[in-house]
């Protein structure tokens, strides 16, 4: 099975809105036709930052929830098929967070995060790249998804990072 490579066709492309980290809001994550196509449900557990990402019939698909008491900024990500870990990138010349997953190959993610422009890469192929290009709203932004696979966790990834991201303003 082949990956689409960022010049081709996406599968499908979201819409979010910037700056989603509002702890308590909920905002759904719109597809490239307008139609509600996840949840985002912003909850506050304690003193860690949790979004729970449910599916159009209000069941949870995924849980994204900053992980406290490490050394580097880390959010922990839980699917029903498993779970991966978003953490900020050792300090080096681009911006960059890795994305360990329990059962399968690792992330990266690299590019201009505060402006939400940057791709996810798998083994050096690229299966997502966001953008705020595509969207006349100054607070829109989009996530083209090249693995269907990959949706829910190319999703939560997107969430997990702005939430990550909006630690370096």
């Amino acid at each position: 099975m082949g990956l689409f490579h960022h010049d081709e066709k996406p599968h499908r492309r979201f819409k979010m809105q910037q700056k989603l980290v509002s702890i308590g809001d909920d905002y759904w994550i719109e597809d490239d036709d307008g139609h509600r196509a996840f949840k985002v449900n912003g909850k506050a557990a304690r003193k860690r930052e949790t979004f729970i990402l449910e599916d159009l019939h209000g069941q949870k698909v995924a849980k994204i929830q900053e992980k406290v008491l490490s050394v580097r900024d880390k959010v922990k990500i839980d699917l029903d098929v498993g779970s991966a870990t978003v953490k900020k990138g050792i300090v080096g010349i681009r911006d960059r967070f890795e994305i360990d997953i329990d059962e399968g190959p690792d992330l990266k993610a690299h590019g201009n995060f505060v402006d939400h422009e940057y791709k996810i890469e798998r083994k050096g192929d690229t299966i997502a790249v966001i953008s705020k290009k595509w969207f006349r709203a100054r607070d829109t932004y989009g996530i083209d998804v090249y693995d269907d696979y990959a949706t829910v966790l190319l999703l939560s990834i997107t969430v997990a990072i702005d939430a990550l991201a909006s630690d370096l303003l």
